[in-house]
This record gives C-alpha cells, structure tokens and sequence, in this order.
C-alpha cells in the first residue's frame, strides 16, 4: 500500500502531491487550520512509496486505483480533493472511481498533452536513464516565478528528488504523457470544480486555462509560478480554507 499519513478530525480531504514530489509539500501549508481530516499520499514511485506491481504501460489510472486502496483501507466514502499538478491528474482518475465532493486543482489542467508535450515526456523517461540527477537539477529551478529567493526550498526538492529511481521518473512521465481529457467532465459541473493558479507559471499559461474552461472560477496568484505552495503559500491556503468546504 501507498506510504499515507492522516491528521485532524472532520471532513476527509485527500492532498495529492505533484511530480518529483511528496506529501511534504504540503507542510508549506497550515492545513491543521482546517477542520478536516487531512489525508497525505505519497504516489508511487514518489517519497515513501516504492513504484511496485506497476504495469507494464504506466497510466495515471493505475497510480489513482493505488490511492483509491488507501481511500478504502481508511474506510472513506466522502472526501474533498487537493491536487497539485500531476496530483490533480491522479485526482481526475480517481473522482471516477470514487466520486469526490470538491475538487480543487492546484497549478494543473484537466486535458491531455499536445504533440510537443508528448514529445518532452518520452524524452524525460530516456534522460532520466543516462542524466538523472542533470535533469532534476535542471527541472525544479525552472518551475518557480522567482527561484533566486527560493534556493534553500530548491536545494531540499532536488535532495528528496534524487531520492527517486530512473524508473519511477520515467513511469511518471509516459503516464502524464498517455493522460486522458477531462474538460467536459469539469464543464458538466462547475460548482464542483475550481483551479489556484500560478500567474508566472510556464508549463500552464493562465490565458488557456480560462479560455478552456469558461465559468469554472480560477484563482490566479499573480507572483508566483508552478510552485504556488510555496511562493504564495498564505493565499493559497486562505483559498483552501475558504473553498474546499
């Protein structure tokens, strides 16, 4: 079973980290500000969790079924959801499974990845193979506004990073890669669904998030980028604390 940690009591809201992540992430947070059971996952592959009985194909499906495990061994049937980039994917997949009541995307997108994004993820899973750690040194920096005033939380990504195998980054990737679109299924229902953006993030323009998806409310944080968790972390949670309920 994934590596899970649970605190407080109330509401059960499960927090999905993002990619080359863990469910430290959320300690830039103060969750224990809510009046919620708070459920942290590790994904496989990522922090704790060791990406074992995975199958041959990576898919976003079979990392959610993973989650839903945790979710049933818990006995939760009702829950809020937090999903930070790839987290938010998973969360998409999992809301199939078992239904979600809120659902908030953090830095991430409902639809699947043009050409050229299929393209980086392929080459992703071959670097990872021959360039590991150049890769990791290369990718977190680029997903702050401001990295040069983030340097201390840069340096303990990549630490906790390094920590992945090839495989895992590599199963991550073609999973991103192979993901399905789910922009008519937030459409359907927008007062289930809504995003906190990041202004200066690059892998996700706030232009085309509104643009695809008309009338679901998107938060945007103008200062900060991929990284909202940290960069902008007491408006982040101001939203959280006031939305996820």
């Amino acid at each position: 079973m994934l590596h899970y940690q649970v605190f407080g009591e109330g509401t059960p809201v499960v927090f999905l980290h993002g990619f080359l992540e863990s469910s430290t992430m959320w300690s830039h947070l103060q969750l224990s500000k809510l009046s919620a059971q708070c459920i942290l996952i590790d994904l496989p592959g990522h922090g704790k969790s060791n990406l074992i009985d995975a199958p041959e194909v990576p898919s976003i499906s079979w990392m959610a079924q993973e989650v839903h495990k945790v979710l049933e061994h818990l006995h939760v049937n009702a829950y809020r959801l937090v999903g930070h980039s790839l987290g938010a994917y998973v969360g998409l997949e999992l809301n199939q499974l078992l239904p979600c009541q809120k659902f908030i995307f953090l830095n991430s997108n409902c639809w699947n990845d043009d050409e050229k994004k299929r393209k980086d993820r392929l080459r992703v899973a071959d670097l990872v193979y021959t360039a590991k750690n150049h890769f990791i040194r290369e990718a977190i920096p680029a997903l702050f506004g401001h990295p040069s005033i983030y340097q201390v939380d840069i340096q303990h990504l990549i630490l906790e990073a390094n920590e992945m195998t090839a495989d895992a980054i590599a199963f991550s990737a073609l999973a991103m890669r192979e993901r399905k679109d789910y922009t008519s299924v937030i459409l359907a229902e927008p007062e289930k669904y809504m995003f906190i953006h990041g202004g200066l993030d690059t892998l996700v323009s706030t232009e085309d998030l509104q643009k695809r998806i008309p009338g679901i409310p998107v938060y945007v944080i103008p200062n900060a980028g991929h990284m909202s968790h940290i960069e902008a972390k007491d408006e982040v949670m101001e939203i959280v604390e006031k939305k996820i309920f």
